[in-house]
């Protein structure tokens, strides 16, 4: 089982993204498409409505010279590493929408998450939080800062029992069976039939072992501390590389409402993260 499908969206401030899908491209023999975005969004709507037909034109062509730019930048870097089955996508009008539509013929989408200092407007800044919700497929998160060229040796598993939980662990499988270690945990969890058995951890963890992994659960209690951070902790102490979970929440038109540890994750992740909704 692999990825053989990957999209990246290209974000021209840092090149980490990219660099996270090449690899993945390379060693799963996947197509990779990057998604350049014609980006106006930074220009106020006001500002817009008052612009001359001749000036709106300009701005127009300006973002699709940048877009087309990035592209051509990526597809070079993406060639002098050695992938041959690569294209660019120009993607014009709301991001979301452009990110979903391509991601319906993907495995995985690669996104950067979101500079929590940045001066950019909230479009920019909750993008990637929408794009989860919106993707349909399982989304790859590469922290703002910092970069990793290697990821995955040892994943921790955020589990919980649920569809989203469910989902992401076995999306994340192409990435699950390259890890040399896997930590499942499980926090605050009661034994029952209804979902975490009579361990908590443990039917995951058999789940796992049938497909080849060597997993390690690990019951944990918050003791007040909210479970984002609880992660975030275990993660460092236990050198981990890559979380895997659920996202949890929904977006209605460009409302958004995150559950609290999805929250907690996206604005302070360390490692790159898998989210599957």
């Amino acid at each position: 089982m692999s990825y053989k499908s990957i999209a990246v969206w290209l974000d021209p401030k840092r090149s980490a993204p990219a660099d996270a899908a090449i690899k993945l491209a390379q060693e799963s023999g996947a197509h990779l498409t990057a998604l350049s975005h014609v980006d106006i969004t930074r220009m106020p709507p006001y500002v817009r409505a008052h612009l001359g037909e001749d000036e709106a034109r300009a701005q127009l062509q300006r973002a699709e010279a940048d877009a087309l730019a990035v592209g051509q930048s990526f597809e070079a870097m993406a060639r002098r590493e050695g992938l041959t089955s690569v294209e660019v996508r120009r993607v014009s009008g709301d991001p979301v929408h452009g990110l979903a539509t391509s991601a319906r013929y993907a495995d995985l989408v690669v996104v950067g998450q979101a500079d929590a200092d940045s001066v950019d407007g909230p479009e920019q800044r909750d993008f990637p939080d929408h794009a989860i919700l919106a993707a349909g497929r399982p989304v790859l998160l590469i922290p703002y800062a910092g970069s990793f060229p290697t990821f995955g040796d040892h994943a921790v598993i955020a589990w919980s029992a649920t569809k989203e939980s469910t989902r992401a662990v076995t999306d994340a499988l192409p990435l699950l069976k390259r890890a040399k270690r896997v930590t499942v945990i499980v926090g605050d969890a009661s034994p029952g039939a209804g979902g975490h058995g009579e361990s908590p951890g443990a039917d995951i963890a058999l789940f796992l072992a049938r497909h080849g992994l060597k997993v390690e659960v690990s019951q944990e209690r918050t003791a007040g501390i909210d479970v984002g951070s609880l992660l975030l902790s275990r993660i460092s102490d236990l050198g981990a590389d890559l979380l895997v979970m659920g996202a949890y929440g929904h977006s209605r038109l460009r409302e958004l409402v995150l559950g609290g540890v999805t929250r907690t994750i996206l604005r302070e992740m360390t490692v790159p993260v898998l989210m599957s909704h």
